[in-house]
């Protein structure tokens, strides 16, 4: 399978096997694109394939072929897909390496999009207590079984609305390393709205990242992103993620965003905060309900790429001069970094991710939290859902028919499974207006590896 593209007045060439990336002259693209719906002749160049490329002289296509024989012969083209007997044989036996504890169900913001419900995740607002968070680290000190690096998000809600209980949480686990042979790393999500310096001075001590929600401009972000009194966010939180990010060494942290119907000209969002200073930053499309007035519709989708291909010019122009920023839906590893299980099973929610809300209640996501289908137990009970855990355990991108026959399913690895069962109530149909959006962000990835 090869997937051909053309950005920026490059040809673009993916092996999807191989994992191999080609840039192509003309002749050699103009090939490649007849054999990959045609398949490839290894007889040698054939009448119907010149007149395919008719508008081609024959000693370049005759060039081309031999660049394209090279290619196959080595592996990096048209190569034969290996990855669907290893999922057929796949075997995780995974432990619980990461966890994402909801410190609050409560906030101080209402944003408008929250798939949250504000922090109440469909049921009751409330924060979790030092007892229940010290049990969460027991369960997957005892969960992760040899493993020695863990992960732990605090996420809510607000968390700072219950940093007191944060702080004796990451102590208690700190005490627990050395006995348990264990090594945390925390990570913190915030509206910045109860940051202060000594909330700072602690993240930056021990935190190995922070995620600081903000949307863009002043105008996005604050008709998004309100108090409940209809009060902007934006003029509070800006001065303070400054000195977060630049506390950090404009690293280890991102400025996290979401664009929605409101603003499909995201770009100008995006260019706003690396104005301001940022240098690492995630401005995401809003997953919402189709009939939710904001919502991404497919007739948007046009624009929003033409989005990603202006934001991606400009994020070319920057890197060159010298005054770059990340944009993490432009970083790729186009070396095949994930191991093959990553590639083929993504997150690992529901069995390598977990979810602990302020009750101890156990879900494969943060996403799933409150979906009772996908309770998988709570911390006071001693059980746990193991035909959970399998279900998610046992899902791929062969399991997916959609995403079989994808060529970007290596870099996506299936999506999202929460999107998948909020849209299709099905864990193996994925939400397909977030793969298109998906498909060109990868396109936009390789086209800037390919022009800087």
């Amino acid at each position: 399978m090869v997937h051909c593209f053309s950005m920026f007045e490059k040809n673009i060439v993916i092996d999807v096997y191989s994992g191999g990336v080609h840039l192509m002259e003309a002749p050699a693209y103009m090939l490649t694109k007849y054999y990959a719906e045609n398949g490839f002749e290894k007889d040698g160049l054939s009448q119907i394939a010149i007149k395919a490329c008719k508008e081609i002289p024959l000693n370049l296509l005759e060039e081309g072929y031999r660049e394209l024989s090279e290619l196959e012969m080595e592996g990096l083209l048209f190569s034969e897909d290996f990855y669907e007997k290893a999922a057929q044989n796949l075997r995780k036996g995974s432990v619980v390496k990461a966890l994402c504890i909801h410190i609050a169900h409560d906030c101080n913001l209402r944003c408008k999009y929250c798939f949250a419900d504000e922090g109440a995740f469909g049921g009751k607002r409330g924060l979790m207590s030092a007892d229940t968070g010290k049990k969460a680290i027991d369960f997957v000190i005892e969960k992760s079984g040899s493993r020695r690096n863990i992960e732990i998000d605090f996420f809510g809600g607000e968390p700072l609305i219950n940093f007191g209980v944060v702080k004796e949480i990451v102590e208690y686990a700190r005490s627990l390393e050395e006995k348990f042979n264990k090594k945390f790393r925390f990570t913190i999500t915030t509206n910045g709205i109860l940051l202060d310096d000594s909330k700072i001075e602690y993240i930056n001590q021990n935190m190995s990242n922070i995620v600081l929600s903000i949307d863009g401009t002043k105008e996005t972000n604050d008709k998004m992103r309100p108090h409940a009194n209809g009060k902007g966010s934006y003029d509070e939180i800006v001065p303070k993620f400054l000195k977060v990010a630049k506390s950090r060494n404009q690293d280890n942290y991102y400025v996290r965003g979401t664009f929605t119907r409101e603003n499909p000209n995201f770009s100008k969002d995006v260019l706003h905060l690396a104005d301001l200073g940022f240098k690492q930053t995630s401005v995401e499309p809003v997953v919402a309900p189709f009939d939710m007035p904001y919502a991404l519709q497919y007739e948007d989708l046009p624009v929003l790429f033409e989005e990603y291909e202006k934001l991606a010019v400009e994020y070319i122009k920057r890197k060159k001069e010298g005054n770059g920023f990340n944009f993490f839906h432009f970083m790729i590893d186009l070396d095949q970094g994930p191991c093959v299980i990553k590639r083929l099973s993504g997150c690992g929610s529901g069995c390598e991710y977990l979810a602990i809300t302020p009750d101890g209640d156990i879900y494969p996501c943060h996403q799933f939290v409150g979906n009772e289908k996908f309770k998988m137990g709570n911390l006071s009970s001693n059980k746990f859902n193991y035909y959970i855990k399998g279900e998610f355990e046992n899902n791929n991108v062969y399991t997916k028919p959609e995403c079989k026959k994808c060529w970007a399913k290596f870099y996506c690895s299936g999506g999202c499974p929460a999107n998948a069962w909020n849209f299709n109530q099905d864990l193996n149909i994925p939400y397909d207006l977030g793969c298109e959006l998906q498909r060109k962000r990868i396109e936009c990835a390789i086209a800037i590896k390919a022009s800087i």
